[in-house]
């Protein structure tokens, strides 16, 4: 289980310049010489060597862990890889129909949630998908929100627009479905950061996580 690495130490030096003195009564040539040495900033302090330890314990941890999330990507990843297209249905199906069942799913009413990419071996979100987008008769009492990824830039900046039907969707230089600045009818999309509520269930990707909860990304940042 990844451990997060110590937190390195901060240390700051705090200088304070003393105050100007008063005026002298004495001749000028005298003034200089006696007040430039109080006017200089002191010089800085060397590194404690406490400090110096600390930061390179503290970069050689996250270096670590960094290797760590490597070598466990590429273990799911492979693991991955091996599921059967059947083995995989079977789990995607499984996973589905336990959000769509459970208590918190049913009570939400914003939801932010992914569009699955086949190519990246993601869990399948398209059954619940259509089960936000289109409800079943008699149950509009559970209709919901759905906001979804869109990448603006190539800094992979993100924003999550709301859309009402799957024509709101189309594919990025990635091939992969997002949502339209403008939907299918020509109205912009709602922003969640402007929606009326707060969004109260999150779907999120991930490589893996661990029984807690605990998530390990793609490494995209």
């Amino acid at each position: 289980m990844i451990k997060n690495a110590a937190a390195s130490l901060m240390m700051r030096l705090h200088h304070h310049l003393p105050r100007a003195a008063p005026p002298p009564t004495y001749r000028r040539r005298h003034v200089l010489p006696l007040l430039l040495p109080r006017l200089r900033a002191p010089a800085s302090a060397p590194v404690p060597p406490i400090a110096a330890a600390a930061a390179a314990m503290s970069t050689a941890a996250e270096q670590a862990v960094a290797d760590q999330k490597r070598a466990l990507r590429s273990e799911v990843r492979r693991a991955l890889k091996a599921l059967s297209p059947d083995q995989r249905a079977s789990e995607d199906l499984a996973i589905q129909t336990t959000i769509l069942n459970s208590s918190w799913f049913k009570a939400s009413k914003q939801l932010c949630a992914y569009i699955s990419c086949a190519q990246l071996r993601e869990v399948d979100t398209s059954k619940i998908l259509a089960e936000v987008l289109s409800p079943n008769p008699g149950q509009e009492e559970q209709a919901k929100d759905l906001y979804v990824p869109r990448v603006e830039d190539k800094n992979r900046n993100m924003r999550m627009l709301k859309i009402t039907t799957m024509d709101d969707l189309v594919k990025n230089s990635m091939n992969i479905l997002e949502p339209s600045p403008v939907d299918a009818s020509g109205n912009d999309c709602e922003d969640v950061l402007s929606a009326s509520s707060p969004v109260d269930l999150l779907l999120l990707p991930g490589q893996a996580f661990d029984r807690t909860g605990r998530r390990l990304g793609r490494g995209g940042g």
